[in-house]
């Protein structure tokens, strides 16, 4: 799927308040409901628009540290990467999974409630997996967190 200008501001708008009526939107970009509404269908039956969730803060919820992994492989192998995505998918605590380009292979973001709880995670992990190095680094602050991705800045790519 193409997109203009105008579904780029519906993104945009959509990534700030998902909950925003068709009509409030369809307002914003200068457009009737219908039509806006068939762009917002189009986009999710595309896959662009993936779903829409509540972001919710992880200390109110009592999850409240967040451990960086970095993972050095034992091996390259399908079976490894196999064994290894299907392991982490299954634990809750991975918020996010990035295979990496340089001297690190994997980077995890984990959401607990306190260092035990990462403790018992660690060692669910590298029972599970065979891994030549686990570096983990906890983060002190949250300087900046966002979901939405810069798009008021780009350009039409329909031109």
């Amino acid at each position: 799927m193409k997109l203009d200008s105008t579904d780029l501001q519906i993104l945009a708008l959509l990534q700030e308040d998902a909950a925003l009526s068709v009509a409030d939107i369809a307002s914003k970009v200068n457009l009737s409901q219908t039509p806006c509404w068939r762009r917002i269908q189009k986009m999710q039956e595309s896959g662009i628009i993936r779903r829409r969730v509540a972001l919710i803060d992880p200390a109110a919820i009592g999850l409240s540290l967040t451990v960086f992994v970095e993972i050095i492989a034992e091996s390259h192998s399908r079976e490894w990467l196999d064994r290894f995505a299907a392991t982490v998918r299954r634990m809750p605590a991975v918020m996010e999974v990035h295979r990496m380009a340089g001297d690190i292979d994997y980077v995890l973001r984990v959401c607990v409630a306190n260092m035990e709880e990462f403790d018992g995670f660690y060692q669910d992990l590298i029972t599970a997996v065979p891994m030549t190095k686990v570096t983990s680094r906890v983060a002190m602050e949250q300087v900046k967190w966002t979901t939405a991705y810069p798009i008021k800045g780009l350009r039409d790519p329909s031109r």
